[in-house]
């Protein structure tokens, strides 16, 4: 194995790291029918290269492993993290201004990514969908918008893509 895919794996590794830890410092908010899990802005990552998708389906898998929702949530969060993730990077794969690449890694999963949350919210905790998928929304919008702004500037400080 060479030195740049070792750089490659390290770089995922530290992404999906940080988005355990910023999910488990804000446990109680990152789980449930509002939910504000902060580690959610590291989506915008995929924008700048696609490793970050493998990254960010580690770091949800792992956080939820911890989830009130159990093995359901392991598995089908896993999976829409792994779908939302490569949904952006496709859709993003033929746009070349970052601010445009940003609003598609907003809505993507605000918007769609929270569809299977919702849903199992609704089945699982018998929580009202719309209501539910409504305040996902809200939280990942949130979580989302202050990532834009980490991003940015980050982006201005380092090639993001390396």
């Amino acid at each position: 194995m060479g030195n740049g895919k070792l750089k490659e794996i390290a770089k995922g590794g530290v992404l999906a790291a940080l988005y355990v830890v910023l999910t488990m410092l804000i446990a109680p908010l990152a789980y449930g029918p509002f939910q504000i899990r902060i580690s959610e802005m590291f989506n915008h990552m995929i924008d700048f290269n696609k490793r970050y998708i493998w990254a960010l389906t580690l770091g949800c898998f792992i956080s939820n492993l911890q989830s009130p929702l159990g093995p359901v949530d392991t598995i089908i969060g896993t999976i829409g993290t792994l779908l939302t993730g490569v949904l952006i990077y496709v859709i993003n794969k033929n746009i070349h201004s970052l601010k445009k690449k940003l609003v598609v890694s907003t809505l993507v999963p605000s918007f769609i990514g929270m569809l299977p949350v919702a849903m199992e919210l609704h089945y699982l905790q018998h929580v009202p969908f719309w209501a539910t998928y409504a305040s996902t929304v809200v939280g990942e919008l949130i979580s989302l918008l202050i990532g834009v702004f980490l991003v940015l500037a980050l982006s201005k400080r380092m090639d993001l893509t390396k």
